[in-house]
């Protein structure tokens, strides 16, 4: 289905040409806001100078908010074999995933990051969200331009239809005396840390215009003809935060396995996940709207291994073959896949519910006792 007819079909509109109010000025107030030209030290990328700018939290300056940019198509792309370029995959998630908001002068205030879901054969539902912790930058609507910084962090919890699922619902009910802060609900959810590529103690990571130049981006993953600009990013993932609970630290490193298992390493710590940002033209922000669809990614109550705004598309490699993260058992036939080499009891002709119950398998003879499966 085209974008227009999609938007369309689920009452959603965009810009094709700019909103008027534009004044601009914010990114020419200061130097060091500008990409150094050729003649000038070159970081790698390049890109400008934002240290003059407090990084501000996410949602404390919405009533400024005056203009945005809605990303229609979130393109994102990852190893699913960290190291191993050829196993790279192209997924794009979600219309209206993010939105980049911003004063009439260009003062960047607010950065809405995406959500997305996987499906465990034992768990069911899991939710994974990008949760912006802070941002500072700029944005030029007169050069179609942009800067910004920005930390996030990993959020992964289990989506209400998991908790019906048999072994949530006896793993839920044994915990449920301990007062422990199990990922039941986004409010306990597990936190994967982020940084700048090659620099864990940098949290901060740089959103720069254009696309990526690390890797080749397939045609299919391009929306020039469509789109009013586009930007990219990339961070690293660490490992998941630490809650100081040994059986709950225990219990986060199982649902990490299986969630990279699902995911094809999404998340696998050392890997770098990458998203070209493709913008429609500036629109006018109602402050009310942004802090309501804000909430409505923050809480999720719209979406269970789902999306507000509806679905994306199925990751695929470069060459447009579809990726599956796992065998699956097709009309009584076993689909072939190449091995996940993490998991080796995952043989070529298994299935995924046998590397995910040796995972299980693991932390239920340490913490609770034999497998009821």
């Amino acid at each position: 289905m085209a974008l227009k007819d999609f938007l369309q079909t689920n009452r959603m509109s965009y810009n094709e040409t700019p909103a008027p109010g534009w004044v601009g000025g914010f990114a020419q107030s200061n130097p060091e806001f500008a990409y150094p030209s050729a003649e000038q030290p070159q970081t790698d990328p390049p890109r400008p100078n934002l240290t003059s700018l407090p990084v501000l939290d996410n949602l404390d300056n919405i009533d400024l908010l005056q203009r945005q940019q809605k990303v229609m198509w979130p393109e994102f792309s990852w190893e699913t074999e960290p190291g191993d370029p050829e196993s790279r995959c192209f997924q794009m998630f979600s219309p209206d995933i993010s939105r980049l908001g911003y004063t009439n002068e260009g003062r960047v205030y607010s950065i809405i990051c995406p959500q997305q879901g996987v499906t465990s054969p034992h768990f069911g539902s899991m939710n994974v969200e990008v949760t912006v912790t802070g941002q500072r930058g700029w944005a030029d609507e007169t050069a179609k331009d942009l800067a910004a910084d920005m930390s996030v962090v990993g959020t992964i919890w289990f989506s209400p239809s998991a908790h019906q699922n048999p072994i949530v619902k006896l793993l839920w009910n044994k915990f449920a005396d301990s007062k422990l802060p199990f990922p039941s609900d986004k409010a306990n959810a597990i936190k994967v840390k982020t940084f700048r590529p090659g620099n864990p103690e940098q949290p901060l990571f740089p959103l720069l215009r254009g696309e990526t130049t690390a890797f080749a981006i397939p045609e299919f993953a391009r929306h020039e003809d469509e789109a009013w600009t586009v930007a990219h990013l990339g961070v690293e993932i660490g490992k998941p935060k630490k809650t100081g609970f040994t059986m709950v630290d225990d219990f986060n490193e199982m649902i990490m396995n299986v969630f990279n298992l699902a995911s094809g390493n999404m998340l696998k710590a050392g890997n770098i996940l990458t998203w070209n940002v493709w913008f429609t033209a500036p629109e006018l922000v109602d402050t009310e709207e942004w802090a309501g669809h804000a909430e409505k990614w923050r809480r999720s109550i719209n979406a269970d291994h789902g999306s507000p705004t509806g679905p994306g598309t199925d990751p695929r490699y470069f060459d447009g073959t579809p990726y599956e993260p796992f065998h699956l058992v097709r009309k009584g036939k076993l689909a072939e896949a190449p091995p996940i080499k993490p998991f080796q009891v995952l043989k070529k002709g298994g299935l995924v519910h046998e590397a995910e119950k040796a995972i299980i398998k693991e932390f239920f003879d340490k913490h609770i006792g034999e497998l009821p499966f």
